[in-house]
């Protein structure tokens, strides 16, 4: 991770989720160090109107970790201004259930060695097709 201003705003975000999936979901390190490393200690974060801190945000890696199989972003736009960023994504995500995509419209704050400090997201599940072949489409 690193500063804001070092990297193009589309990579940063995009750099920054599938590091941090990554670390989760293949790592065997405790998830709380884990998100420490990707997370200020004063993180807060709101989506679709739900708050999770620390905490809350700990508790809501360990069911990933154990149920997510894979995960990739697709950023469609981002700026940057300081030390916000603004992005429109695809998050397309697997797991041992399910899989499925989610558009994301997200706002956010990271202190200056790359850590989320803030953020709030707007989300909304894309619809999923089923072709006449069984396979399922986004």
């Amino acid at each position: 991770m690193g500063a804001l201003d070092d990297t193009d705003p589309k990579e940063f975000i995009t750099d920054f989720f599938t590091s941090f999936m990554s670390d989760l979901v293949r790592g065997d390190e405790d998830p709380a160090v884990i998100v420490d490393r990707y997370h200020t200690p004063d993180i807060l974060q709101v989506a679709d109107g739900h708050l999770m801190d620390r905490a809350k945000l700990i508790a809501h890696t360990r069911p990933a970790r154990k149920h997510q199989t894979g995960a990739r972003w697709e950023v469609h736009e981002a700026m940057a201004d300081g030390d916000r960023i603004a992005a429109r994504y695809t998050l397309h995500f697997q797991t041992s259930k399910r899989e499925g995509s989610v558009d994301v419209h997200f706002f956010g704050q990271f202190a200056d060695d790359g850590r989320m400090r803030r953020a709030h997201m707007l989300t909304r599940s894309v619809p999923v097709e089923v072709s006449d072949r069984g396979r399922v489409s986004t």
